[in-house]
């Protein structure tokens, strides 16, 4: 009888311990094979170039390859898509943009729920925009926009480059603060805006402060803000929205997801070798070059930052009251 029950209890201790033992077995392991990152814009856009940065230095720290899968198309939705329904394994992850947190009060009918179906990673960095005016348009500060503004409703043109995009809800999200009325001139993309911005067929647009600069830099354009909460190396001068409208912040920002009950594990490994990858000085600087600031940071503080953002732009989609479909 003891030799019976000390089989038994050796065996039951056996069957408690393979949870624990599969799920280093796993993380030991992982990656065995190709990862595809999934990047829901077209090549060379910002998300892009962040990706392929990260995906070279994880393919020579895990010894497999980290692929780029371009799957642009609905304002980052179909790529999305594709990431969050893909096996729970951790060989599909999805770069996660700032549209992520916009969409789901934009669009009516997405066929998955960003929050529900995504399990967080980790945050890679953000990226400040900058409030840019036609030179034509007699205000150099905030405040005098503001003020030009509520003296002409509705008769400066703002452009709005792809609803669901940072730098439309930037606009918005301005608008709703200020309390001024501006008419919304919708564009594919930034770069389609640029041009009728610099000629005067548009008086002020949110756009990316790489982008931007060079503009700014010769004359062609004027910088108002910036939309981070603090001011920015590359334009010093130009002060911070909220040094004018307290609370008020804006930047795009990336980051990793997988597809939700991808193994913990799996989520804990790449949090941990992603976050080696940020702190590498040579990454740092390269991030900064580009006009990043590198968050990093647990997966538990990507999820907080999720779930603040996409209630933040709930508030300023219901306030524009526009729907995409």
């Amino acid at each position: 009888m003891k030799v019976h029950r000390r089989r038994f209890m050796q065996a039951a201790t056996g069957v408690v311990a393979l949870p624990s033992l599969s799920r280093i077995a796993t993380a030991e392991t992982y990656p065995s094979r190709p990862v595809r990152l999934i990047v829901s814009v077209p090549a060379g856009g910002s998300p892009d170039v962040l990706a392929r940065l990260l995906a070279q230095r994880l393919s020579e720290r895990l010894g497999q390859p980290f692929v780029v899968e371009n799957r642009p198309g609905a304002s980052s939705n179909i790529g999305t898509e594709i990431a969050v329904k893909a096996p729970p394994d951790g060989y599909t992850l999805l770069m996660a943009v700032s549209s992520n947190a916009i969409n789901p009060s934009l669009y009516q009918h997405l066929g998955f729920d960003f929050i529900r179906d995504t399990v967080p990673v980790i945050g890679i960095a953000t990226i400040s925009l900058v409030m840019e005016v036609n030179p034509e348009v007699p205000a150099k500060t905030v405040p005098e926009f503001i003020a030009y503004a509520k003296a002409n409703p509705g008769k400066i043109n703002m452009a709005a480059p792809g609803y669901g995009a940072p730098l439309y809800v930037a606009g918005e999200l301005f608008k709703m603060m200020a309390g001024v009325q501006m008419t919304d001139v919708p564009y594919l993309g930034e770069a389609a805006a640029v041009p009728d911005l610099i000629g005067g067929r548009v008086q002020v647009m949110f756009g990316i402060i790489s982008t931007s600069f060079g503009n700014i830099r010769d004359g062609k354009l004027r910088a108002l803000a910036v939309t981070s909460p603090s001011r920015q190396e590359t334009l010093p001068d130009v002060p911070a929205m909220a040094e004018f409208l307290p609370g008020y912040e804006a930047s795009g920002w990336y980051g990793i997801v997988a597809p939700q009950s991808t193994p913990p594990e799996v989520v804990d490994k790449l949090n941990k070798e992603i976050n080696a990858v940020l702190a590498e000085p040579g990454m740092q600087q390269r991030l900064v070059e580009l006009g990043y600031r590198v968050t990093g940071g647990s997966a538990a503080d990507f999820e907080k930052f999720i779930a603040n953002e996409t209630a933040k732009w709930a508030k300023v989609i219901t306030f524009a009251g526009v729907k995409a479909d």
